[in-house]
């Protein structure tokens, strides 16, 4: 695992992925951070976490579309697929390649505290919870692209499939909402991240969101494994 995560990790930023996706997030992040603190002089920074779970739903199909599909349209998954490795830790080298990605994007909002402290008092639990929220959230994020990087060798199928369907576990929300069915209608709200995330959001701290997420990244990966491992005796 430490083989192929030292590998692709080190891909992103022998190349111009790794830091398109920290400048576009920082960017992104940085400019909605102005509009509803710096210039409205607002200590409470919370909605940021929610323009961030937003924001990701496009940059991260973005950085993983590749992690498969370009191995698979180039034909030198069959290196991978050959190496003494187990498939799992193949894929697990890919996840925490990515994630660390993210980790790296993130920590440049660390700044966002300092700054909010000048001009008042930022509520220290809420800005941890929202960290860890946000982090769980991409870990879901990422296994669930990377997941659908496995099925296809085109990069932007892979892109828009995940787009969609990490808008899909988003807006499952609203079609809670939406339905009058009630069995369906808990179990979509059960489902949706913007539920599980709007928790740690209001400063509430849940070991059952926890688990949804981490469950949700665990079953991702495991997808990925079973398609992978196809592949390797196909």
């Amino acid at each position: 695992m430490t083989a192929v995560f030292k590998r692709e990790f080190r891909a992103y930023f022998t190349g111009p992925i790794g830091y398109i996706f920290c400048a576009a997030f920082f960017s992104a992040i940085s400019f909605s951070f102005y509009l509803d603190n710096v210039s409205a002089y607002r200590s409470d920074f919370s909605t940021i976490f929610n323009i961030m779970m937003l924001w990701l739903i496009l940059l991260v199909p973005l950085m993983t579309m590749r992690l498969w599909s370009e191995e698979k349209r180039q034909k030198t998954d069959q290196l991978l697929l050959t190496a003494p490795v187990g498939t799992m830790e193949i894929v697990l080298g890919k996840f925490f390649s990515a994630l660390c990605v993210f980790l790296c994007a993130l920590s440049l909002t660390f700044i966002y505290p300092i700054i909010v402290s000048l001009f008042g008092t930022p509520e220290v639990k809420s800005i941890i919870g929202n960290y860890v929220a946000i982090t769980f959230a991409a870990s879901a994020y990422i296994a669930i692209s990377l997941f659908i990087s496995s099925l296809t060798e085109s990069q932007i199928v892979s892109a828009i499939l995940s787009i969609i369907s990490l808008s899909l576990f988003l807006a499952m929300n609203v079609i809670f909402e939406s339905t009058n069915i009630e069995f369906l209608a808990k179990a979509l709200g059960f489902l949706s991240m913007i539920t599980r995330y709007f928790n740690f959001f209001q400063g509430l701290f849940s070991l059952s969101d926890v688990f949804y997420f981490i469950s949700l990244t665990v079953i991702f990966l495991f997808l990925t494994s079973r398609v992978i491992e196809k592949r390797r005796w196909s």
